[in-house]
């Protein structure tokens, strides 16, 4: 007999376990009802074929057996709805300490930013046992990161940012798909995650180009494109202040009022007149086209790192005076 561990793949995720149970559970609830149907219709075919003497009669209706093949489905598929809930919320939600990555798609390849600076391509080096949290826009067309190891797989959209988390189980080297066809080279489009130990990991890290951190260079390209001129720490200027503004609510002119995640500060830098911030007007001028995705990732690292850290750690971000305002990051 062979040994399904040889064909069935690799699960070096937290959350591999858990969709392969679920698969599993799917593949096993259907190939018993696909045997008890064709059972059912071999039995009743020779039990209840026309024969000599024997003529179809019509039968009555039983209400209990109605009742049983209504609800006993009902609660079976709802069990499932519940299971896959629990496994996909599971999925979509990264604990609020994850490191994050930037990853940025384009036809054919996989661009990577580290928030220390190191970057890569088509290779993402994560450390074992530690909560990673991607942060991934695509520069053409809609891509599709595909780890197959990891359980995971999420739509890489132009225009905007879509996250993926995992919590890697072992180390190891896991093909990276882009799952999505995005053109003639689409098979071409792979990678590989490499899962190191992590004080491997710090090795690698350390010996790679020194970029400069992504929350450095935003600061280096705050301070170029003269965001301070308006966006001005301590005191209020044209712009709203910027220290306090991840992860908090945003009032908007219209009334509206929003979260400012990563999508809103992007929005904010290449389209800010598509969300007004209360109290301010439309003055600031549009980026889209003068920075690329990367510089981009970078300023809003760099906004994020004005906010205090989840776990309430202090720090003090680079060109931040202590004691600088909260407020809201656009005009």
């Amino acid at each position: 007999m062979p040994d399904i561990s040889s064909i069935w793949p690799t699960g070096a995720s937290t959350v591999a376990g858990n969709v392969d149970r679920l698969f599993l559970f799917l593949v096993a609830l259907s190939a018993l009802m696909s045997v008890a149907i064709f059972i059912t219709i071999i039995v009743f075919g020779i039990k209840y074929r026309r024969s000599k003497g024997h003529e179809a009669t019509p039968v009555e209706g039983s209400t209990p057996l109605e009742i049983a093949w209504s609800v006993i489905p009902l609660f079976i598929f709802m069990g499932i709805f519940a299971w896959g809930a629990v496994v996909y919320f599971g999925e979509r939600t990264p604990p609020r300490d994850a490191s994050e990555v930037y990853v940025v798609a384009k036809q054919w390849m996989w661009k990577l930013q580290h928030p220390e600076g190191a970057r890569e391509i088509n290779t993402l080096h994560v450390p074992a046992g530690r909560d990673i949290k991607l942060v991934m826009t695509s520069q053409d067309v809609i891509h599709s990161f595909y780890v197959p190891a990891f359980r995971l797989k999420q739509d890489v959209l132009p225009g905007r940012y879509t996250t993926l988390w995992f919590h890697t189980t072992r180390p190891g080297t896991y093909h990276l798909f882009c799952a999505e066809y995005c053109g003639t080279m689409h098979s071409g489009m792979i990678g590989e995650v490499v899962v190191m130990d992590p004080h491997d990991y710090q090795a690698w890290l350390n010996q790679g180009d020194a970029f400069g951190s992504l929350a450095a260079n935003g600061d280096s390209l705050f301070q170029q494109l003269g965001c301070p001129t308006c966006h001005r720490f301590g005191v209020q200027g044209r712009g709203p202040v910027l220290n306090g503004v991840y992860g908090n609510p945003v009032q908007l002119e219209d009334g509206r009022t929003v979260v400012a995640d990563e999508n809103y500060i992007r929005e904010s830098i290449l389209s800010p007149g598509a969300k007004i911030v209360s109290g301010f007007k439309n003055i600031m001028p549009v980026f889209q086209g003068l920075v690329n995705d990367e510089e981009v990732n970078e300023l809003v690292a760099y906004v994020k790192s004005l906010s205090p850290p989840p776990s309430g750690a202090s720090r003090e971000p680079s060109g931040l005076p202590a004691g600088a305002e909260t407020g809201n990051p656009k005009d």
